[in-house]
């Protein structure tokens, strides 16, 4: 066996452990709401439960995913009940059966609290529910899913003269003056990480919808040309050719607010554009194009991703550095991957209680100021690394 070969097979095996035997459980264990149903909402650092936190979202979609990955790839049974539960719980509780959408948030009791309409959470749920239907053949979730395509498209969608996804609208898909998704973001009509994630939703549904044949093709048609136009939107209005880095927020005319960069997000998008050009089966002249912008996005990542010290980039590091080795075999790609698995293994697991660790200090010891499990620490990042790794080698 080569040397690449040998390092490959280790990934593959540390990966599979590290999801069975780190991540999942720690969900399982600590996070189902037995009492309110659902999920609880939190746990802080210190590894504390706050039983009274509100519930997420995004945080509940992203778990759906996690669980439902994890049950197609496995198919153990304790994944496949969490995964249900999930499901469950974001039809009955988060969508707004009135005015369509999903809340931002619960009281911890179920009850709708925060009932804005954010695109980048709808865009989760269509995520989380495609993946769930990918498991189990659930029809209910497919039609929850497509659903809330409509959502997004009739009100979040802006028109082919603007031609781009509003951040976020009030309960009635009125607009609102606050549309940002964190207290850390520019308040801009677009941005691209709310694109970036409904790229990777409409993926997802559209890699299911085309196994449906002719029944659902009219939804079909719409989701292609809509992930066509995302990937369009990418490559002309959110890709710096200047410096081969993602713009990440802008005015209702595409002006950028400012040239910040996130080296997480350009290494993810690298990815992710690369898996929506393979589900759309795009001609040789599309995939060179996106080729090229993908390849530009990791070399502009390269040079400070792996300074970056929060947990999901390392993630999204190790899955978008193997996509490039993957499409280049160039053994420095695979290097990058390994470095960043290895950071995680060595700093950011958390081998006494499960999970991993936000951040690392300064000083090299485990940030605990941040949550272990809450409305942006999730089964996500992480465990879409350990799946993309197992199915990938």
């Amino acid at each position: 066996m080569s040397n690449i070969q040998y390092q490959i097979s280790n990934l593959r095996a540390e990966a599979q452990s590290l999801l069975e035997t780190n991540i999942l459980p720690f969900w399982i264990n600590r996070m189902v709401d037995n009492t309110r149903g659902g999920f609880y909402g939190r746990i802080d650092g210190h590894n504390i439960l706050h039983q009274d936190a509100e519930k997420g979202a995004v945080l509940n979609a992203r778990i759906l995913w996690t669980f439902s990955a994890a049950t197609r790839l496995v198919h153990k049974m304790p994944y496949r009940i969490l995964a249900t539960r999930a499901k469950d719980y974001l039809i009955t509780r988060f969508m707004d059966r009135e005015y369509g959408g999903v809340y931002w948030s619960l009281n911890a009791d179920g009850t709708p609290l925060d009932t804005k309409k954010q695109t980048y959470a709808i865009a989760f749920a269509i995520y989380g529910l495609a993946e769930y239907y990918r498991a189990t053949q659930d029809r209910e979730a497919l039609n929850a899913a497509i659903h809330l395509f409509d959502d997004i498209e009739t009100h979040a969608f802006q028109s082919y003269m603007v031609n781009g996804y509003t951040e976020a609208l009030t309960r009635d898909w009125q607009p609102i003056a606050d549309m940002r998704l964190s207290e850390k973001d520019e308040n801009g009509t677009f941005t691209m990480n709310t694109h970036l994630h409904v790229l990777e939703a409409y993926t997802n549904l559209y890699r299911v919808l085309k196994e449906q044949g002719n029944e659902l093709q009219c939804t079909k048609d719409r989701v292609e040309r809509q992930l066509r136009n995302l990937i369009d939107i990418f490559a002309n209005r959110i890709f710096d050719p200047a410096t081969g880095h993602l713009l990440l927020f802008f005015d209702e005319q595409w002006q950028p607010s400012n040239t910040h960069t996130s080296p997480g997000h350009d290494i993810e998008a690298a990815w992710l554009i690369r898996e929506a050009q393979d589900v759309l089966e795009m001609n040789q002249c599309e995939n060179e194009k996106i080729g090229k912008i993908s390849s530009r996005l990791a070399i502009a990542a390269r040079e400070s991703i792996l300074k970056e010290k929060e947990w999901w980039c390392f993630a999204e590091a190790v899955v978008g550095y193997l996509d490039q080795y993957q499409d280049n075999p160039d053994p420095h790609y695979l290097q990058l991957a390994e470095e960043a698995f290895r950071y995680i293994q060595t700093h950011l697991i958390d081998r006494e209680n499960g999970e991993w660790f936000w951040s690392v200090l300064p000083d090299g010891t485990p940030d605990c100021t941040h949550d272990k499990a809450g409305f942006w620490k999730c089964p996500y990042h992480n465990s879409r690394m350990c799946i993309e790794l197992i199915e990938r080698l």
